[in-house]
């Protein structure tokens, strides 16, 4: 995740009653009030260069294919799709009073001090930076609060389980990607499966890694702080908001998948001089 200059898109025009007007309202003042709308900005650009720097580290694909499919990846995703299909989520699913009770947590100091130390840990300049520290805050926080703290974080922010989810997504989509660039076909269902039985093995990978992120991004947060938070997040709302953030983020990022193949496809066939 990369922390830029985020412009935050109109995201519902010509509402028709008062009553929708009034929902809407509320789940953009919500999205406005959190980090949500800030991370999400930067999906496109981080999605695309993450997918290009770790083709190009595996050596996989010749460095220009993939520019390709990086390029690809991040003109299928648009930052102001996401958060529309988040508005229309919040609204669907969340109660006003849930919206509210969310609303009051990000205008709290404590609220907005956690969310600016979350949007900058998402910047993909602190990626190399959460790495070279993962040591030095592992030995620091051994057998402190803030490391026992790290289960009921993890459970509430739904962090090991959404990171899995979407780390398969994104290796399917990838896989299907890179499939549309060669004459191979690959049966979806059959690498879908093999990607899950992979689930157990990136679990322990990735709640390592979202360790060392938590770590690194709260450590200028104080325990009791790291409580309150806590605290937002085990509440019906909190936990509502988190669910409906986290299944709406997957969504908008599976989705393009298709796409994605389709248009790698398109590239192929242009260079092989084929028609459709």
């Amino acid at each position: 995740m990369r922390l830029i200059t985020l412009v935050k898109p109109l995201l519902v025009a010509g509402l028709i009653s008062s009553g929708m007007a009034h929902a809407s309202t509320d789940a953009r003042d919500v999205l406005a009030a959190s980090p949500i709308d800030d991370i999400v900005g930067q999906y496109p650009a981080m999605m695309s260069q993450g997918i290009r720097d770790g083709l190009k580290q595996s050596g996989q694909v010749p460095p220009m294919v993939a520019d390709t499919i990086g390029y690809v990846v991040s003109s299928s995703y648009r930052a102001e799709d996401i958060e529309r299909k988040l508005v229309d989520s919040l609204d669907e699913s969340l109660t006003n009073k849930q919206l509210e009770e969310v609303h009051a947590w990000y205008q709290t100091p404590v609220a907005q001090k956690i969310s600016r130390a979350e949007i900058a840990a998402s910047a993909p300049a602190a990626w190399s930076e959460v790495r070279s520290r993962a040591g030095e805050l592992n030995e620091a926080y051994k057998g402190t609060t803030r490391e026992k703290l790290f289960d009921r974080f993890d459970r509430a922010s739904r962090a090991t389980e959404t990171t899995v989810d979407t780390t398969i997504a994104v290796q399917l989509g990838l896989a299907t990607a890179m499939a549309a660039l060669s004459s191979d076909s690959v049966h979806y269902e059959r690498l879908r499966q093999r990607l899950e039985n992979q689930r157990g093995m990136l679990q322990g990978m990735v709640g390592q890694q979202v360790y060392d992120s938590y770590l690194y991004t709260y450590r200028d947060i104080s325990v009791q702080e790291l409580g309150l938070y806590l605290d937002f997040l085990e509440s019906e709302s909190g936990k509502r908001f988190t669910e409906v953030v986290t299944e709406s983020i997957q969504a908008s990022i599976t989705d393009p998948i298709e796409t994605i193949g389709s248009q790698l496809a398109r590239f192929r066939n242009f260079g092989t001089g084929e028609s459709r």
